[in-house]
């Protein structure tokens, strides 16, 4: 009889190329770039595989260079890609990030037809297959388009039939197009999240208010299990059985931001799925997107695993 190896954690989302130029020259002069890997998901089991959590990833990629590279990396981070599908017909997505004169950040997206876009129920079915005990996925990968949407909604609704709970994080983006329905289709899921990963500047879109309280009540009338909310440099505010609390960020250094919302969501999942009080998860969460803003990249600033596991061992006694 075969045995199997329940995961921990998946991500069901998309990840790409990212080409990026060095020394923050810009794409117009830049004679040579960086080639990197991204994901908001990915990111985020990245995360917890540091720290000990069985890991996947659930997508699609392109029979091409760049669907390689990204299956290279994953592997690399200890995340398993045995739920990831490679399309012959369509290609691994990309951007690129250029860094203004101005210190801005602009993006620019080319993943209209990718592999991941065409992502649909079959891929929910090769999830669920056997399923994880949680499935971290964000409004991402419903704005790609109405088969991401609807494959997002399937999970969702299947997850707590099959006993996986859900994670959910709006990662509202206005360059996807569409804002308000992006809004909508994030209300439309909350009754079925367990665990809410809300940046603070997303909610007032989505609840009307940025009041930490006010929110944290929204998202309970809403459906949501849980929440924790993410406030950048003023750290995060987490569950507790009066209410909620706040924690100071773990950062002293920022070099770069992108990646850290990614790294504490997947430190807090991490740890709650040990058994940590959300205190514990949130400090430990905390902890390693402090990494993530120290350095350049979504995942390098993270810690060594040895490192890793002691944080999430010193989690669970708070």
């Amino acid at each position: 009889m075969a045995v199997t190896r329940q995961l921990d954690i998946v991500g069901f989302g998309e990840a790409m190329a990212l080409f990026q130029p060095f020394d923050g020259a810009d794409l117009r002069t830049a004679a040579q770039v960086g080639v990197h890997v991204a994901g908001a998901e990915l990111n985020l089991c990245a995360a917890a595989a540091r720290v000990g959590l069985r890991a996947g990833f659930c997508s699609r990629v392109g029979d091409d260079p760049l669907g390689d590279r990204v299956l290279d990396h994953a592997r690399s981070l200890g995340v398993d890609t045995a739920l990831v599908a490679v399309d012959s017909q369509r290609p691994t997505g990309l951007f690129l990030k250029d860094v203004r004169p101005d210190g801005l950040r602009r993006v620019h997206y080319y993943r209209k037809g990718s592999a991941a876009s065409a992502m649909t129920g079959d891929d929910v079915a090769r999830l669920l297959a056997e399923p994880p005990r949680l499935v971290a996925v964000s409004g991402i990968t419903s704005a790609l388009g109405e088969g991401p949407r609807t494959a997002v909604r399937t999970l969702l609704r299947r997850a707590r039939a099959a006993t996986t709970m859900v994670a959910f994080d709006p990662n509202l983006r206005p360059a996807l197009g569409g804002l308000e329905g992006q809004v909508a289709e994030a209300r439309a899921l909350l009754p079925h999240v367990d665990v809410l990963l809300l940046g603070l500047d997303e909610a007032e879109p989505l609840f009307g208010t940025a009041d930490p309280k006010s929110i944290f009540r929204a998202a309970t009338a809403a459906g949501v299990r849980e929440t924790v909310l993410k406030a950048g440099p003023d750290g995060c505010y987490h569950a507790t059985d009066a209410g909620m609390a706040h924690l100071p960020t773990a950062a002293s250094t920022v070099v770069d931001p992108v990646g850290a919302g990614d790294a504490f969501g997947g430190g807090y999942l991490a740890a709650r799925l040990h058994g940590a009080a959300p205190a514990g998860a949130a400090w430990l969460g905390s902890r390693l997107a402090a990494g993530v803003v120290a350095a350049h990249g979504d995942t390098d600033g993270l810690p060594a695993p040895e490192t890793a596991q002691a944080l999430l061992r010193d989690a669970l006694d708070r």
